[in-house]
């Protein structure tokens, strides 16, 4: 139980400004104006000539304002840093005597959660990058974008190849003004408000958000996979649904060394694909008959998607003879694989 003193300034805090739509109306009305009459206020919001005496009065009394009992009454604005300056200060030291009593929640290795907060998804969306070692996949809102350009800055910095789908299209910043090969190994835009917001590190570690709970809807939600072999629903959707259906703004993968690790095989394909020379692969999976644990290693011979990528398939030339490998739940190839490396002079060692 958190101590009486702690209990009392936590509901200081959250009680002092207390206000309701009309009062935060009015308040950021007169804030624009410097200072109104109540007919003025009336004027320029939504609240009821009879309702905004009582709200004027509700604002001074928490020192947001100042009347001037004339008529027609006046109400005129407080400068927010004296008006806010004593909340302040009782809030930073309220928070950080609730971070002293603050525990870091366990998180099980195979957890599914929803989660609604719009903290709570901001904040896994940031653990999620920087959970990646070797790969991360992101669909994100330009605002998302800049939130978090630092960090994916420093990912990239690291050698981690980063991929970003960016939407909507029409807000997304102009090549000329964003750098983000800074940021990513390639940037797509995508046309679309209901595009969702994705996340997949490492091909495991994985949440799917819908846009309106980014944007604090409760009523929505986000969900995630955390560090959990389920992401590959939420890698596929990724590449399947969203990815194919942008257009590219800016890619550099030229400074990510070989050999190369990955964890979804659609990436993978497309690097093979678009760089000239041979390649030489090392794959773990196992039998999609048997489910027997596999390691192959061999020089890559084909490498190839199906209509709109549903289909990845890549034929590795082993001291056994060609076997086909797929992508995680593969059903048409030999062994469905969960982690792949590719070299450029002879199989990657594990």
């Amino acid at each position: 139980m958190p101590d009486d003193s702690l209990e009392a300034a936590l509901e200081r805090v959250i009680t002092r400004f207390d206000l309701g739509e009309y009062e935060m109306a009015a308040y950021i009305c007169v804030l624009e104006h410097g200072e109104l009459t109540a007919s003025e206020i009336a004027e320029h919001t939504d609240i009821p000539q009879p309702r905004v005496y009582d709200t004027a009065r509700s604002l001074s009394a928490v020192g947001l304002v100042e009347l001037e009992e004339s008529r027609p009454m006046k109400v005129r604005a407080i400068d927010p840093r004296e008006a806010f300056g004593d909340i302040q200060e009782s809030l930073d030291t309220l928070v950080d005597d609730l971070a002293d009593r603050y525990t870091a929640p366990a998180r099980e290795p195979e957890a599914v959660s929803l989660v609604k907060s719009r903290p709570t998804i901001l904040r896994y969306l940031e653990d999620i990058i920087d959970a990646a070692e070797y790969e991360l996949l992101l669909s994100l809102t330009p605002s998302l974008l800049g939130r978090f350009e630092e960090r994916l800055a420093a990912k990239r910095d690291s050698g981690i190849a980063t991929e970003i789908l960016i939407s909507p299209a029409d807000q997304v910043p102009d090549p000329d003004e964003f750098d983000y090969t800074s940021v990513a190994t390639t940037a797509m835009g995508r046309r679309g408000v209901t595009t969702p917001v994705v996340a997949v590190a490492d091909g495991n570690y994985s949440m799917y958000a819908t846009r309106e709970s980014i944007s604090g809807n409760t009523d929505r939600y986000g969900v995630v996979f955390n560090r959990s072999e389920l992401g590959f629903l939420v890698s596929g959707f990724l590449n399947t649904v969203l990815w194919t259906t942008g257009e590219v703004i800016a890619t550099d993968d030229s400074d990510i060394p070989f050999p190369r690790r990955y964890g979804t095989i659609r990436r993978a394909i497309s690097d093979v694909t678009s760089i000239e020379g041979e390649f030489y692969a090392t794959i773990e999976g196992r039998d999609v008959e048997t489910g027997d644990h596999w390691v192959i290693s061999g020089r890559v011979t084909e490498a190839s998607f199906g209509s709109n990528r549903e289909i990845a398939t890549m034929v590795v030339e082993t001291a056994d003879g060609p076997v086909d490998v797929g992508g995680q739940v593969a059903a048409y190839e030999d062994i469905e694989a969960y982690e792949i490396r590719i070299g450029r002079d002879e199989p990657p060692g594990k």
